[in-house]
Protein backbone atom coordinates (compact mmCIF):
# COMPACT_ATOMS: atom_id res chain seq x y z
CA UNK A 1 0.00 0.00 0.00
CA UNK A 2 1.37 3.00 -0.84
CA UNK A 3 1.32 6.35 1.44
CA UNK A 4 -1.81 8.43 1.24
CA UNK A 5 -3.90 5.86 -0.85
CA UNK A 6 -6.91 3.96 0.68
CA UNK A 7 -6.26 1.09 2.47
CA UNK A 8 -8.26 -2.23 0.31
CA UNK A 9 -9.08 -5.23 0.73
CA UNK A 10 -6.45 -6.96 -0.84
CA UNK A 11 -4.23 -5.31 1.49
CA UNK A 12 -5.62 -6.89 4.63
CA UNK A 13 -5.68 -10.14 3.29
CA UNK A 14 -2.26 -9.43 3.56
CA UNK A 15 -1.65 -8.03 6.30
CA UNK A 16 -3.70 -11.01 7.98
CA UNK A 17 -1.96 -13.99 5.47
CA UNK A 18 -5.39 -14.89 4.29
CA UNK A 19 -6.64 -15.10 1.51
CA UNK A 20 -8.99 -12.47 -0.69
CA UNK A 21 -11.41 -14.80 -0.44
CA UNK A 22 -11.31 -15.80 3.79
CA UNK A 23 -11.13 -11.73 4.31
CA UNK A 24 -13.94 -10.97 2.27
CA UNK A 25 -15.97 -13.94 4.03
CA UNK A 26 -14.40 -12.53 7.68
CA UNK A 27 -16.10 -8.85 7.17
CA UNK A 28 -19.08 -10.17 5.22
CA UNK A 29 -20.47 -13.53 7.29
CA UNK A 30 -17.88 -13.60 10.15
CA UNK A 31 -19.69 -16.89 11.45
CA UNK A 32 -18.51 -18.70 8.58
CA UNK A 33 -15.08 -18.21 9.31
CA UNK A 34 -12.46 -20.20 11.88
CA UNK A 35 -12.40 -17.67 15.12
CA UNK A 36 -8.81 -17.18 14.38
CA UNK A 37 -9.24 -16.40 10.54
CA UNK A 38 -11.69 -13.89 12.30
CA UNK A 39 -9.60 -12.56 14.96
CA UNK A 40 -6.58 -11.80 12.26
CA UNK A 41 -8.67 -10.24 9.71
CA UNK A 42 -10.12 -8.03 12.37
CA UNK A 43 -6.94 -6.70 13.55
CA UNK A 44 -5.52 -6.27 10.06
CA UNK A 45 -8.81 -3.90 9.63
CA UNK A 46 -7.90 -1.97 13.04
CA UNK A 47 -4.79 -1.42 11.90
CA UNK A 48 -5.21 -0.29 8.29
CA UNK A 49 -7.88 1.51 9.02
CA UNK A 50 -9.72 -0.16 6.39
CA UNK A 51 -13.38 0.72 5.15
CA UNK A 52 -15.54 -1.54 2.97
CA UNK A 53 -16.73 -0.19 -0.34
CA UNK A 54 -20.22 0.23 0.01
CA UNK A 55 -21.51 0.95 -3.47
CA UNK A 56 -19.54 -2.26 -4.97
CA UNK A 57 -20.61 -4.69 -2.09
CA UNK A 58 -24.29 -2.86 -2.93
CA UNK A 59 -23.73 -3.63 -6.52
CA UNK A 60 -22.21 -7.69 -5.56
CA UNK A 61 -25.47 -8.11 -3.28
CA UNK A 62 -28.03 -6.14 -4.81
CA UNK A 63 -28.66 -4.79 -0.83
CA UNK A 64 -27.30 -1.55 0.40
CA UNK A 65 -28.50 -3.07 4.16
CA UNK A 66 -29.77 0.69 4.55
CA UNK A 67 -33.01 1.64 5.54
CA UNK A 68 -35.03 5.47 4.08
CA UNK A 69 -36.94 6.83 6.44
CA UNK A 70 -39.09 10.17 5.84
CA UNK A 71 -40.59 12.05 8.36
CA UNK A 72 -43.23 15.06 8.76
CA UNK A 73 -40.49 16.52 11.24
CA UNK A 74 -37.53 16.07 13.07
CA UNK A 75 -38.29 18.59 15.97
CA UNK A 76 -41.21 16.75 17.52
CA UNK A 77 -39.89 14.80 20.52
CA UNK A 78 -42.26 11.58 19.95
CA UNK A 79 -40.66 11.38 16.52
CA UNK A 80 -37.43 12.09 17.97
CA UNK A 81 -37.45 8.95 20.47
CA UNK A 82 -39.80 6.69 17.36
CA UNK A 83 -36.17 7.36 15.01
CA UNK A 84 -33.67 6.48 18.15
CA UNK A 85 -36.01 2.98 18.47
CA UNK A 86 -36.29 3.13 14.36
CA UNK A 87 -32.24 2.94 14.50
CA UNK A 88 -31.52 0.98 17.41
CA UNK A 89 -33.15 -2.09 16.71
CA UNK A 90 -32.24 -1.62 12.83
CA UNK A 91 -28.53 -1.64 13.56
CA UNK A 92 -29.45 -4.85 15.82
CA UNK A 93 -30.69 -6.37 12.74
CA UNK A 94 -27.76 -5.36 10.29
CA UNK A 95 -28.94 -2.16 9.09
CA UNK A 96 -28.12 1.32 9.01
CA UNK A 97 -31.01 4.35 8.69
CA UNK A 98 -31.10 7.61 6.62
CA UNK A 99 -33.52 10.03 7.73
CA UNK A 100 -35.04 13.26 5.78
CA UNK A 101 -38.47 15.20 6.66
CA UNK A 102 -40.47 17.04 4.41
CA UNK A 103 -41.37 19.79 7.05
CA UNK A 104 -45.20 19.52 6.91
CA UNK A 105 -44.71 20.14 3.37
CA UNK A 106 -46.37 16.83 1.90
CA UNK A 107 -45.47 17.66 -1.66
CA UNK A 108 -41.69 17.56 -1.05
CA UNK A 109 -42.13 13.92 0.25
CA UNK A 110 -41.73 12.48 -3.53
CA UNK A 111 -38.83 14.75 -4.00
CA UNK A 112 -37.17 12.83 -0.81
CA UNK A 113 -38.01 9.54 -2.10
CA UNK A 114 -36.61 9.81 -5.00
CA UNK A 115 -33.49 11.32 -3.82
CA UNK A 116 -33.30 7.89 -1.55
CA UNK A 117 -33.56 5.74 -4.32
CA UNK A 118 -31.10 7.55 -6.41
CA UNK A 119 -28.67 7.07 -3.62
CA UNK A 120 -29.98 3.21 -2.92
CA UNK A 121 -32.18 1.74 -0.49
CA UNK A 122 -33.54 -1.29 0.71
CA UNK A 123 -36.48 -0.18 1.68
CA UNK A 124 -38.60 2.95 3.11
CA UNK A 125 -40.72 3.78 6.26
CA UNK A 126 -43.17 6.23 5.82
CA UNK A 127 -45.09 8.20 8.34
CA UNK A 128 -49.17 8.41 8.13
CA UNK A 129 -51.06 6.91 5.32
CA UNK A 130 -52.07 10.09 3.17
CA UNK A 131 -48.96 9.72 0.08
CA UNK A 132 -49.33 10.60 -3.12
CA UNK A 133 -50.08 8.33 -5.75
CA UNK A 134 -46.48 8.74 -7.01
CA UNK A 135 -44.95 8.47 -4.09
CA UNK A 136 -46.39 4.62 -4.04
CA UNK A 137 -45.84 4.23 -8.47
CA UNK A 138 -42.33 4.99 -7.71
CA UNK A 139 -42.02 2.07 -4.14
CA UNK A 140 -43.74 -0.29 -7.08
CA UNK A 141 -41.44 0.71 -9.89
CA UNK A 142 -38.62 0.16 -8.11
CA UNK A 143 -39.96 -3.01 -6.24
CA UNK A 144 -38.88 -0.96 -2.83
CA UNK A 145 -40.58 -2.70 0.29
CA UNK A 146 -41.93 -0.12 2.42
CA UNK A 147 -44.16 0.35 5.68
CA UNK A 148 -45.95 2.91 6.67
CA UNK A 149 -45.95 3.99 10.45
CA UNK A 150 -48.22 5.80 13.21
CA UNK A 151 -51.35 5.73 11.55
CA UNK A 152 -53.03 2.15 10.83
CA UNK A 153 -54.46 1.45 7.41
CA UNK A 154 -58.33 1.53 8.13
CA UNK A 155 -58.64 -0.63 4.83
CA UNK A 156 -55.78 -2.88 5.74
CA UNK A 157 -54.34 -2.63 2.44
CA UNK A 158 -50.50 -1.55 2.74
CA UNK A 159 -48.20 -2.97 5.37
CA UNK A 160 -48.62 -0.27 8.79
CA UNK A 161 -47.47 -0.20 12.34
CA UNK A 162 -49.25 2.62 13.98
CA UNK A 163 -52.28 3.12 16.62
CA UNK A 164 -56.06 4.74 15.55
CA UNK A 165 -56.25 8.44 16.17
CA UNK A 166 -59.52 8.39 16.02
CA UNK A 167 -59.86 5.90 18.96
CA UNK A 168 -57.60 8.15 21.11
CA UNK A 169 -59.09 11.29 20.13
CA UNK A 170 -62.51 9.51 21.32
CA UNK A 171 -61.06 8.96 24.89
CA UNK A 172 -59.34 12.03 25.37
CA UNK A 173 -62.77 13.56 24.41
CA UNK A 174 -64.53 11.40 26.51
CA UNK A 175 -62.46 11.85 29.69
CA UNK A 176 -63.38 15.86 28.82
CA UNK A 177 -66.79 14.71 28.86
CA UNK A 178 -66.31 13.22 32.66
CA UNK A 179 -64.69 16.00 34.00
CA UNK A 180 -68.18 17.75 33.21
CA UNK A 181 -66.97 19.49 30.20
CA UNK A 182 -69.33 20.54 27.32
CA UNK A 183 -67.79 24.08 25.70
CA UNK A 184 -65.06 22.08 24.33
CA UNK A 185 -62.64 23.36 21.87
CA UNK A 186 -59.83 21.58 20.15
CA UNK A 187 -56.45 21.86 18.25
CA UNK A 188 -55.71 19.30 16.28
CA UNK A 189 -52.97 20.31 13.89
CA UNK A 190 -53.54 20.89 10.46
CA UNK A 191 -55.49 19.00 8.18
CA UNK A 192 -54.56 19.35 4.86
CA UNK A 193 -52.61 15.88 3.79
CA UNK A 194 -52.74 14.71 7.47
CA UNK A 195 -54.86 12.17 7.93
CA UNK A 196 -53.98 11.77 11.58
CA UNK A 197 -55.06 15.14 12.43
CA UNK A 198 -58.80 13.96 10.07
CA UNK A 199 -58.86 11.11 12.77
CA UNK A 200 -58.45 13.50 15.92
CA UNK A 201 -61.26 15.26 14.48
CA UNK A 202 -63.61 12.86 13.73
CA UNK A 203 -62.60 11.04 17.09
CA UNK A 204 -63.79 14.29 19.04
CA UNK A 205 -66.73 14.61 17.33
CA UNK A 206 -68.23 11.20 17.91
CA UNK A 207 -67.71 11.84 21.57
CA UNK A 208 -69.75 14.66 21.74
CA UNK A 209 -71.81 13.50 19.47
CA UNK A 210 -72.30 10.43 21.39
CA UNK A 211 -73.07 12.32 24.54
CA UNK A 212 -75.68 14.67 22.50
CA UNK A 213 -73.23 17.51 21.73
CA UNK A 214 -71.93 18.58 18.77
CA UNK A 215 -68.45 20.70 18.41
CA UNK A 216 -68.67 24.09 16.92
CA UNK A 217 -66.95 24.60 13.78
CA UNK A 218 -65.29 28.34 15.10
CA UNK A 219 -63.84 25.71 17.90
CA UNK A 220 -61.82 23.39 15.44
CA UNK A 221 -58.94 25.49 15.19
CA UNK A 222 -56.41 24.49 13.08
CA UNK A 223 -52.77 25.64 13.89
CA UNK A 224 -49.22 24.17 13.17
CA UNK A 225 -47.52 21.14 15.38
CA UNK A 226 -45.14 23.92 17.87
CA UNK A 227 -45.26 25.94 20.92
CA UNK A 228 -46.43 28.67 18.43
CA UNK A 229 -49.35 27.20 17.30
CA UNK A 230 -50.73 26.43 20.87
CA UNK A 231 -50.21 30.64 21.76
CA UNK A 232 -52.04 31.68 18.11
CA UNK A 233 -54.63 28.92 18.98
CA UNK A 234 -54.99 30.36 22.69
CA UNK A 235 -55.43 34.05 21.04
CA UNK A 236 -57.91 32.88 18.72
CA UNK A 237 -59.98 31.32 21.94
CA UNK A 238 -59.55 34.37 24.11
CA UNK A 239 -60.97 36.77 21.14
CA UNK A 240 -64.25 35.00 20.26
CA UNK A 241 -67.56 35.87 21.28
CA UNK A 242 -67.83 33.06 23.57
CA UNK A 243 -65.12 30.68 25.54
CA UNK A 244 -64.62 26.91 26.19
CA UNK A 245 -63.73 25.45 29.26
CA UNK A 246 -61.61 23.20 27.66
CA UNK A 247 -58.36 23.40 25.00
CA UNK A 248 -58.21 19.81 23.67
CA UNK A 249 -54.40 19.73 21.43
CA UNK A 250 -53.54 17.22 18.92
CA UNK A 251 -49.93 16.89 20.55
CA UNK A 252 -48.00 17.98 23.76
CA UNK A 253 -46.47 20.99 22.10
CA UNK A 254 -49.16 22.48 21.00
CA UNK A 255 -50.60 22.63 24.67
CA UNK A 256 -48.00 23.88 26.30
CA UNK A 257 -47.39 26.75 24.21
CA UNK A 258 -51.09 26.97 24.78
CA UNK A 259 -50.28 27.27 28.61
CA UNK A 260 -47.59 29.67 27.93
CA UNK A 261 -49.82 31.71 26.21
CA UNK A 262 -52.45 31.62 29.34
CA UNK A 263 -49.83 32.63 31.35
CA UNK A 264 -48.92 35.51 29.37
CA UNK A 265 -52.75 36.30 29.15
CA UNK A 266 -53.32 36.08 32.81
CA UNK A 267 -56.30 32.80 32.32
CA UNK A 268 -55.31 30.71 35.00
CA UNK A 269 -55.09 26.76 33.70
CA UNK A 270 -56.73 24.90 34.93
CA UNK A 271 -59.16 27.14 36.80
CA UNK A 272 -60.42 29.05 33.74
CA UNK A 273 -59.36 27.12 30.63
CA UNK A 274 -58.37 23.12 31.05
CA UNK A 275 -55.95 22.40 28.24
CA UNK A 276 -54.68 18.74 27.16
CA UNK A 277 -52.42 17.16 24.85
CA UNK A 278 -51.18 14.05 23.06
CA UNK A 279 -48.20 11.90 22.99
CA UNK A 280 -46.94 12.15 26.66
CA UNK A 281 -43.65 13.23 25.84
CA UNK A 282 -41.55 13.87 28.49
CA UNK A 283 -41.90 17.38 29.12
CA UNK A 284 -45.60 16.61 29.89
CA UNK A 285 -44.88 15.64 33.26
CA UNK A 286 -42.36 18.43 34.16
CA UNK A 287 -44.67 21.50 33.41
CA UNK A 288 -46.89 23.32 35.88
CA UNK A 289 -49.66 22.04 36.14
CA UNK A 290 -48.56 18.63 34.85
CA UNK A 291 -50.68 17.99 31.80
CA UNK A 292 -53.50 15.43 30.72
CA UNK A 293 -52.24 13.83 27.70
CA UNK A 294 -52.89 10.33 25.78
CA UNK A 295 -49.77 7.53 26.05
CA UNK A 296 -48.55 6.75 22.33
CA UNK A 297 -46.54 3.86 21.76
CA UNK A 298 -43.92 5.74 20.18
CA UNK A 299 -40.88 3.13 21.29
CA UNK A 300 -42.98 0.51 20.14
CA UNK A 301 -43.81 1.85 16.49
CA UNK A 302 -40.25 2.44 15.75
CA UNK A 303 -39.19 -0.88 16.88
CA UNK A 304 -41.82 -2.66 15.22
CA UNK A 305 -41.46 -1.10 12.30
CA UNK A 306 -38.15 -1.92 11.85
CA UNK A 307 -38.64 -6.15 12.59
CA UNK A 308 -41.38 -5.27 9.92
CA UNK A 309 -39.38 -3.60 7.45
CA UNK A 310 -36.65 -5.81 7.31
CA UNK A 311 -39.49 -9.08 7.30
CA UNK A 312 -40.03 -7.45 4.30
CA UNK A 313 -37.17 -7.00 2.65
CA UNK A 314 -35.71 -10.81 3.67
CA UNK A 315 -39.18 -12.13 2.71
CA UNK A 316 -39.62 -13.85 6.08
CA UNK A 317 -43.46 -14.42 7.48
CA UNK A 318 -44.61 -11.49 8.59
CA UNK A 319 -47.90 -11.44 10.46
CA UNK A 320 -49.77 -8.09 9.82
CA UNK A 321 -50.39 -7.03 13.58
CA UNK A 322 -53.05 -5.24 15.05
CA UNK A 323 -53.25 -1.25 16.19
CA UNK A 324 -51.05 -0.80 19.77
CA UNK A 325 -53.11 0.73 22.21
CA UNK A 326 -53.18 4.11 23.68
CA UNK A 327 -53.94 5.38 27.15
CA UNK A 328 -55.31 8.86 28.73
CA UNK A 329 -53.18 10.14 31.32
CA UNK A 330 -54.55 12.35 33.99
CA UNK A 331 -52.97 15.17 35.46
CA UNK A 332 -53.34 18.83 36.71
CA UNK A 333 -54.22 20.81 33.39
CA UNK A 334 -57.43 19.37 33.31
CA UNK A 335 -60.20 20.59 35.49
CA UNK A 336 -62.98 18.85 37.28
CA UNK A 337 -66.24 20.49 36.30
CA UNK A 338 -69.10 20.52 39.19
Amino acid sequence: MTPGSRPTLEDVARLAGVSLGSASRALSVPEQVKPSTLERVIRAVDQLGYVRNGPARALASRRTRTIAAIYPSLDNPIFAVSIQSLQRTLWDLGYQLLVASHDYRPEREFDLLRSFVERGVDAVVLVGTDHDDAVFELLGQYHLPYVQTWSVDEANRRPCVGFSYHDAAFKMAQAVLEHGHTEIAICPGQSYRNERVRARIAGTQAALQGAGLTLRPEWIIEQPFTLEGGRQAVRQVLGGPSRPTVLICGNDLIAIGAMSECREQGVVVPGELSITGSDDIELASMVEPKLTTVHVPKVEIGSLAAHRIVSLIEGSPAVEGSPLSTSVVLRDSLKRIT
